[in-house]
């Protein structure tokens, strides 16, 4: 399945270089005549705006604009080497055993008013589990989320473009009742209304720019095959910044940051339950004023209570 991704990814780039290639042959070059006022009043300098996917995980503060709508897929390939315990500790995954997911994700913007727009995001995913001699496969959709954007403040100067967000996790995924027989493979969410809120950052360093966020989620409670379950509140930091190159190329590199406390089970709170990890990634893309492609690897270098996992991504943008 990867491979056929891959290759549909490389047939759209090829297609959109060589469109781009025969417009450029084909405008042709109009020569001006100088006059005096052209000499005298130089040119207002055009502001450094390049096109871009943007990072894999990290927000971008710019909004789509008015009346446009914008869709990206994302796909996933990610493998399990092993776990971190509660204690932060790697553990390799026992000899023979694998664990690995294909993930489809769709991620929709549209633009109410220049500065504010409605988002929405969904997941179909495919897990599969070998443990010994058993192997498991199933899949589904896992949980969505809608969101609300709206610009504070535009850049200017030194100070960054600033966008506030309203997000809201739906438990689209299944959450309970798992086949055992499934070896846990089944479970695709987990089965929370998860409301939050968050503030992100882009400044643009000509040839560098900066993304940042923060994002602070407050599960709701939720019974779990009948036990009264609470996860504890949630905040995400990500940071990443790319760096364009000459024709429509640019280098990214993101860290992902997460950090959620111990769960509580019918009011007990379970101890040594948190969860946190650390992701880095980099990654490589190409655009040009329609078309944006990302290719990228994303790993988990550190956690508690978390898979470690080594991850491909590739995404591409399309604005209507």
């Amino acid at each position: 399945m990867l491979p056929k991704i891959m290759f549909f990814f490389l047939m759209c780039f090829s297609l959109v270089v060589v469109q781009q290639n025969a417009l450029a042959q084909e405008v042709p070059v109009i020569q001006k005549e100088p006059d005096a006022v052209s000499e005298e009043a130089p040119a207002a300098q055009e502001e450094w705006n390049p096109p871009s996917a943007g990072p894999i995980t990290t927000w971008t503060a710019p909004l789509c604009g008015k009346a446009r709508f914008v869709i990206q897929p994302f796909f996933f390939y990610s493998h399990t080497r092993g776990e971190f315990d509660a204690k932060g500790h790697y553990n390799p995954l026992p000899k023979g055993d694998k664990e690995y997911q294909f993930q489809q994700q769709l991620f929709m913007q549209y633009g109410i008013i220049d500065r504010l727009e409605v988002d929405a995001q969904t997941v179909y995913q495919e897990n599969y589990i070998k443990q010994g001699d058993v192997t498991a496969h199933t899949n589904g959709f896992g949980d969505s989320y809608l969101f609300l954007r709206g610009c504070i403040f535009e850049e200017k100067g030194w100070l960054p473009h600033i966008t506030a967000l309203l997000q809201l996790k739906m438990p689209t995924g299944k959450y309970q009742h798992e086949d055992a027989e499934k070896l846990g493979a089944d479970v695709m969410g987990t089965g929370s209304w998860d409301p939050g809120f968050g503030l992100i950052l882009t400044k643009k360093l000509k040839p560098f720019i900066f993304h940042a966020d923060a994002t602070y989620s407050f599960p709701q409670r939720v019974r779990i095959n009948g036990v009264k379950t609470w996860y504890a509140n949630y905040l995400n930091c990500d940071f990443a910044v790319e760096y364009f190159l000459p024709k429509g190329f640019n280098l990214m590199v993101e860290a992902n940051a997460f950090f959620q406390g111990d769960i509580k089970e019918d009011g007990v709170r379970i101890p040594n339950s948190n969860v946190k990890y650390l992701i880095i990634s980099p990654a490589l893309g190409w655009s040009c004023d329609k078309f944006q492609i990302l290719v990228g690897y994303q790993r988990i270098v550190i956690g508690t209570n978390t898979d470690a996992n080594d991850s491909v991504a590739l995404t591409c943008v399309y604005t209507f």
